[in-house]
């Protein structure tokens, strides 16, 4: 489940709704998800020549939509599951808690995919129609991902599905839709993008951990227990950056993506939010900044590979 926040009153639903309900559907906090992928395997490109912008920004598109039907459908299942109700924290809950009706949710969320598909074509025609293979196990598995009778996201895999299918395959898919090709220094430049893509989804699920088990899920953080699923979240931090210095020492990246650095502050200020409160509701911000985590760090690491290019 994504962060929820507690609406009990009417006219607080009232000013939600409009373009702002749907917009919020989308969750709009996790789109970074897909943005910072398609930017990183872009400018690990520029090493084999020009960048094509037509093919970049329908990946962007493409990947942005079937991240937000990703979402859509966990609102839908959710609500299918009685996983939201009108007191449910965060974002999440606007069939509820807004009158949303589900079928309508559903049909936004397919007419998403159906949109990143003829995306998925065009950039299939332009490279090569194994992406077509590819795109459509992705978004089976994003489906599936809250879809199905054994949800992805309520089995002890979800962050190591999430990090692969949202992080690490959409930066070689943007990669080699510029290249034609996959190379080492791709794969390895992508794996901290797939831990810190994986960790949104930990971080969620660290902040859900009691509904969760009320509620049936197996997530990771439930077996492995508050305490340790912190420090999990806290070692896949530091390993993110390590790893990035470590492409640094090797010479596979320049040493100008030391600057993903400066996005420590939002990785300590994560791991302390989780280990200072215990309510779903004072766990928020450690959410949003584990998600910003992923944003700056990936946005940093694209840009020290963009000024190593040039310089």
């Amino acid at each position: 489940m994504q962060p929820h926040v507690r609406s009990n009153s009417k006219p607080a639903v009232e000013a939600n709704r409009g373009f702002q309900v749907w917009w919020q559907m989308t969750r709009p906090h996790t789109l970074t998800a897909s943005f910072v992928p398609v930017l990183l395997g872009t400018a690990l490109a520029l090493r084999y020549g020009k960048i094509n912008f037509s093919l970049f920004f329908a990946m962007l598109f493409a990947s942005l939509l079937i991240q937000a039907a990703t979402n859509m459908f966990n609102e839908y299942y959710d609500f299918k599951r009685g996983l939201d109700t009108e007191h449910s924290v965060g974002i999440g809950g606007s069939i509820v808690r807004d009158g949303i009706k589900p079928v309508t949710v559903m049909k936004i969320a397919l007419s998403f995919y159906g949109i990143a598909l003829l995306l998925g074509i065009y950039i299939s025609a332009n490279s090569s129609w194994w992406l077509a293979v590819i795109g459509a196990f992705s978004m089976a598995v994003g489906y599936f991902y809250t879809g199905g009778p054994v949800p992805i996201a309520y089995t002890p895999f979800g962050e190591l599905v999430a990090g692969f299918f949202m992080g690490m395959l959409i930066v070689l898919i943007a990669f080699f839709i510029q290249t034609g090709t996959v190379d080492a220094t791709s794969v390895l430049v992508s794996i901290p993008i797939m831990i810190l893509v994986g960790e949104i989804l930990l971080s969620n699920n660290i902040r859900d951990l009691d509904g969760d088990k009320e509620n049936g899920r197996k997530t990771l953080a439930i077996l492995l227990g508050k305490r340790r699923a912190i420090y999990l979240l806290a070692g896949l931090f530091t390993l993110s950056y390590l790893w990035a210095f470590l492409l640094i020492i090797t010479g596979v990246a320049p040493a100008w993506i030391a600057i993903v650095i400066l996005s420590v502050p939002k990785a300590i200020k994560a791991t302390q939010g989780f280990i200072k409160n215990n309510l779903p509701i004072h766990m928020a911000p450690a959410m949003k900044a584990t998600a910003q985590t992923n944003t700056f760090f990936g946005f940093l690491l694209a840009i020290g590979l963009f000024i190593g290019h040039y310089f």
